[in-house]
């Protein structure tokens, strides 16, 4: 197996009988704004029967040519080419499409978003660069994917990135990683629906497939099926979508979609040959005697695609076992990416009639009952973000695999691709948090939301208060400096708030052991430590349960430099000692200065960065203690020169090059009670990147740190004790050496898959506490939530008309939508 590359993207092209399409490909991919010595070409000639190879290799010498005996069709043609590539990541192109120049980088983008996304859908053009090819993915629920607006006029609007269900084999993106762990494509398809069942598959194991418009590619359409008949065609999309519906769909929607998808499937043949059905029936004796009919090759493909999709099932069935088994997302989940289902793809009265017949006799055009997820942050959503809306944005995820989510944001949001809904509800506006409430099942908040939302203060919904940061007791460090009386109400309007939230809620999420034991003080001075949640509960874990923030299971990567030999004054041999996160009040810098101060006099090469100065919260100022900061650097001289200071917030998606450049973590705090209660989440980001730390005796992680290992506690306001610590885990490769193995190994611990984990469990099983329940009594488990039943809505007629009129607003603007109802209304004349 060749040796992979890190960073190189590998364009796989496949050519079949169309060398002169495939040069020209080739030709502009050697334009396109990527380093050469980051892109490999590799053309898989699949067994064409004419001089294609040597063209190809005159044209293009250096490119790497790969030829394949037999031909394997797309989907083994584009495996083949994987297995000769080297790149980390992967790129699949039509050989008669040409890339815009901007088609790699752009994808490049999305993917350093987040590891989490696996594929990138690029945005696909006639060759002209008029009209639609593929602007996003749908797929009926019969389980033929197709691409909305195909044809149609480039939408005025462009449509903005957003999660898909799949991407066009014709110009797609995927991480190789990821690639390989799918087992590729799934060669029995041979071509149409394979890139359908990919992207599903990978969707279904939790990664997300992002459309990103940036990333162009002009696709000219040959309609290279034409040569061999539309029914080989109309054949292979039959079986393929039976392959894709029985390998991909979960037991409960394949019960009613397989044998439904199998009766219009046969119905689909008996339209498009215009066959009598009836011709068979005893009572028809006009027909007695003969033994043969005439039917033709459009309806015998039915047939025969049906039969070869029984003849596939033994290795269907293992392919199936394999997708269940290792599936993380629901149906219900995935439902939100598969557009528009109940769309008949033939028009035919008497199909459409048989159609009508099956989705309503058999229950597969409505979504699965799904729980509706309400999560709301006082934070902004975007590209910097602080904790609470990082812990925010990772439970939207976690809980989109199973669930329908909606993430509110008071503060305002960036547009970004998720696998859930954002919105922006200004804090106060009832009328539009009331018709989020109206339709969640489940509500999660934190801070101040039931204080601002009456519709949530006298809810009926399921609540879940999360509440790892203790407001209270942070009130009575970042008041400090206010006039007594202020400083009074602001710590009692906290807890005032804090109350309330304790009374309403049907579960709790903490930090650690130490706040969950405080919280339980006090949810018990309010009476909720009480018969009713204890007779099933005695640990009432089920009231609140140890949540901690978390981490990506995957490490942080070095993708541009950001400190050394950029900021003026660190250079590429110095020792960098990272500050993570904000600098608040009730943290203790000035030691920390004064420390490296001390220690710069030995070791004139130590930086100290601090990384956020700015809160990315518009409500939140720059605190009293970044001006001090400068200041007492300024004065011992150290200014720009030792200690660094960020102008404002490090992007989330950015911090890893911040991390990867760093050598150590520090924080440093006062003793008092905040201190005892608090979680501070920056000590993720430095187990995260596996670095030594030094922290200030008296929270959770320091605790930690000094059981595990991790690093060096010290005690606070000791400058000595502290410049010794940060010398030791800046210059003893020994000893860091140990720290780093320490930290390697209980980081796991914090992967968000294992911290969010109680709170999964209990939105699988949502229920109000007992004592919520109107008359709870001891002994009972709590009300869980109604499940809405489905109903069928027929497809056809004004209400169809309608969502199809809001569909094409929504997705080519006002000129769409009125061509296509010209178009209908024609039709109906």
């Amino acid at each position: 197996m060749p040796k992979l590359r890190p960073g190189v993207v590998s364009v796989i092209l496949v050519n079949f009988k169309g060398v002169n399409d495939t040069i020209e490909a080739i030709n502009h991919l050697n334009g396109v704004d990527w380093p050469n010595s980051q892109l490999e070409i590799i053309v898989v000639e699949n067994a064409s029967g004419d001089e294609s190879e040597a063209l190809l290799r005159a044209a293009h010498p250096t490119v790497r040519i790969v030829v394949s005996p037999t031909n394997v069709g797309f989907a083994g043609g584009c495996n083949l080419g994987v297995a000769r590539s080297t790149g980390e990541f992967l790129a699949f192109l039509n050989n008669d499409a040409k890339p815009d120049r901007a088609w790699i980088r752009a994808a490049m983008s999305q993917f350093a978003q987040s590891p989490a996304i696996g594929a990138v859908a690029s945005k696909v053009v006639d060759w002209d660069g008029n009209s639609v090819d593929f602007v996003g993915a749908a797929l009926t629920w019969f389980g033929m994917g197709y691409k909305p607006l195909t044809a149609e006029p480039l939408p005025a609007r462009e449509i903005p990135a957003h999660d898909v269900l799949f991407g066009t084999g014709s110009a797609m993106f995927v991480r190789r990683s990821v690639f390989e762990e799918l087992e590729g494509f799934d060669e029995r398809f041979f071509m149409f629906f394979e890139d359908v069942d990919l992207g599903w598959r990978l969707n279904l194991r939790g990664w997300r497939y992002v459309y990103e418009p940036k990333s162009i590619a002009f696709h000219k359409h040959h309609a290279s099926m034409s040569s061999f008949g539309s029914f080989k065609e109309t054949y292979l999309l039959e079986r393929n979508a039976l392959f894709a519906l029985y390998k991909n769909l979960g037991a409960e929607s394949l019960a009613e979609a397989l044998p439904a998808a199998m009766a219009l499937s046969v119905r689909r043949g008996v339209a498009k040959g215009h066959l009598d059905s009836t011709a068979l029936d005893i009572r028809k004796k006009s027909q007695d005697g003969e033994s043969e009919m005439t039917v033709s090759k459009e309806s015998a493909a039915s047939l025969f695609a049906i039969d070869q999709f029984v003849e596939a099932l033994p290795g269907l069935k293992k392919s199936r076992d394999l997708v269940q088994n290792s599936r993380l997302v629901s149906d219900s989940r995935l439902w939100r990416l598969f557009g528009l289902t109940d769309a008949p793809s033939f028009q035919n009265d008497y199909y459409l009639a048989g159609y009508e017949s099956i989705v309503t006799a058999f229950d597969v055009t409505e979504a699965p009952s799904s729980t509706r997820v309400l999560l709301v942050t006082g934070d902004p959503i975007g590209s910097k973000m602080a904790g609470p809306a990082i812990r925010a944005w990772n439970i939207a995820l976690a809980l989109s695999k199973t669930s329908t989510v909606t993430l509110v944001t008071l503060s305002g949001a960036e547009p970004l691709s998720a696998p859930f809904d954002i919105v922006h509800v200004p804090a106060g506006d009832n009328r539009a948090f009331a018709k989020l409430e109206s339709w969640a099942d489940v509500i999660i908040f934190q801070g101040h939301a039931m204080a601002v939302f009456d519709a949530l203060r006298r809810t009926k919904k399921i609540v879940i208060a999360d509440i790892y940061d203790p407001m209270h007791l942070e009130q009575l460090e970042q008041g400090r400096g206010l006039a007594q009386p202020l400083w009074d109400k602001q710590v009692a309007d906290a807890t005032d708030i804090l109350n309330e939230q304790l009374l309403r809620g049907d579960f709790f999420l903490c930090a650690s052991e130490r706040q969950r034991h405080f919280y339980l003080g006090q949810l018990a001075a309010l009476g909720r430590v009480n018969p009713a949640n204890y007779a099933s509960d005695p640990d009432l874990n089920g009231l609140i349960d140890v949540v901690p923030f978390g981490l990506d299971e995957t490490p942080p990567k070095h993708v541009r430099n950001v400190l050394k030999s950029v900021v003026a004054g660190i250079g590429a041999e110095d020792k960098v000692l990272l500050w993570s996160g904000g600098l608040y009040n009730w943290f203790d810098p000035k030691t920390l200065i004064r420390a490296v101060t001390r220690l710069a006099e030995k070791r004139p090469n130590v930086r100290l960065f601090f990384q956020g100065t700015k809160h990315p919260h518009p409500g939140v100022p720059e605190m009293a203690i970044v001006a001090e900061s400068r200041q007492l650097s300024s004065e011992l001289g150290v200014l720009d020169k030792n200690v660094f200071f960020n102008a404002s917030w490090v992007d989330y998606a950015d911090r890893q090059n911040y991390l990867t450049e760093s050598d150590a973590g520090v924080s440093t705090h006062f003793s008092h009670v905040e201190t005892t209660f608090s979680f501070r989440t920056r000590v993720l980001d430095y187990l995260w990147a596996e670095l030594p730390m030094v922290l200030t005796k008296g929270d959770y992680f320091a605790e930690l740190v000094e059981v595990e290992k991790l690093g060096i506690v010290v005690d606070a306001g000791d400058e000595a004790q502290l410049a010794d610590a940060l010398e030791r885990v800046l210059f003893d490769e020994v000893f860091i050496a140990e720290v780093k193995a320490n930290i390697h190994r209980v980081r796991e611990d914090f992967f968000w898959r294992n911290t969010l984990e109680p709170l999964v469990s209990f939105v699988e099983s949502a229920h109000h506490a007992p004592d919520r329940l109107a008359g709870g009594r001891a002994g009972t488990t709590g009300e869980s939530m109604t499940v809405r039943p489905r109903r069928r809505v027929k497809k056809h007629g004004l209400r169809h008309d309608l969502g199809l009129v809001v569909f094409y607003l929504r997705n080519g603007g006002l000129p769409l939508a009125m061509r296509k109802v010209r178009n209908r209304l024609g039709r109906k004349r």
